[in-house]
């Protein structure tokens, strides 16, 4: 633990027990106050550089609908990858869920501008056959906010236990189709962290970015785990240098099995399905 980061007490058997469990049951959980504000200030200072290089370039930046974009990134472009991937409180959640040789896989963020649009409810990626045949979740997406959320920010909205949902009828097979709008608007819950806060979630369950009403951006920073297999690896171009790699605690190195490059290339983002079917950002 740094100066820069709350010291948070390792998580109970009792209290990760309850967690797991709601997050089985849910496809979400909170954890408020992970990091402390200094952290996350710093944090969405890096997410900024990152953002106006990533604009700067072609394809640097994918749309995700209107005046909204997702951006992929090397971890050591974040001065707190260390403290973020080894943060007692994930990693006891990703060992409990995803068993103790899970990876990261991916190090990316959202960045809703100002006159984003309501996104269609998805999922974003298909269901799995080991989730869909057992009921096993085999990969997690850790969000921490930059900002404190405010109601006309254009916050996470997210229908809690649609993880299992039969995905069949979905095109593409994150897409459900319009007639299920009206159980996910029943069911939606508006998320409003703070900087400091992080969730847990399955990217399983049905979820959607709403308007931002307001003058400012919401950028949040999205940390992808996998269990071993889980293959989400193939979607990402995570890499890092010698140097940084020797530089991480083995407890953080044992998770990352990215390719080790003489030099960091600016990562082309792929122009997904679900880009195409959210359209592009203006």
């Amino acid at each position: 633990m740094t100066a820069h980061q709350t010291t948070a007490a390792p998580l109970s058997e009792t209290e990760l027990a309850e967690l797991t469990e709601r997050l089985r049951r849910d496809g979400i959980i909170g954890l408020p106050q992970a990091f402390s504000r200094d952290w996350v200030a710093r944090l969405g200072e890096d997410i900024d550089t990152a953002f106006a290089a990533a604009r700067a370039r072609p394809d640097g930046a994918v749309g995700r609908g209107p005046n909204r974009f997702y951006v992929e990134i090397h971890p050591e472009q974040l001065r707190g990858f260390a403290e973020l991937a080894g943060h007692p409180w994930i990693t006891a959640v990703a060992e409990a869920v995803l068993g103790p040789d899970y990876r990261i896989v991916e190090v990316g963020f959202d960045v809703p501008l100002a006159g984003a649009v309501d996104q269609p409810w998805h999922r974003d990626f298909p269901m799995p056959p080991e989730t869909a045949r057992e009921r096993r979740l085999t990969s997690l997406a850790v969000n921490v906010t930059a900002v404190d959320t405010e109601p006309d920010m254009g916050p996470f909205e997210i229908a809690p236990s649609t993880h299992w949902d039969d995905g069949a009828a979905f095109e593409h097979g994150m897409f459900p189709p319009r007639e299920a709008y009206p159980r996910y608007r029943e069911l939606a819950a508006r998320k409003f962290p703070r900087m400091g806060d992080i969730s847990i979630r399955s990217a399983l369950t049905v979820h959607r970015g709403t308007a931002n009403h307001s003058a400012k951006s919401r950028p949040v920073l999205v940390l992808g785990l996998d269990a071993p297999g889980a293959g989400n690896d193939a979607r990402h171009d995570t890499a890092v240098t010698p140097g940084f790699r020797a530089s991480l605690p083995e407890s953080v190195r044992a998770h990352l099995h990215c390719p080790v490059v003489g030099e960091l290339r600016p990562i082309t983002q792929k122009h997904t399905i679900e880009g195409l079917v959210m359209g592009d950002a203006e």
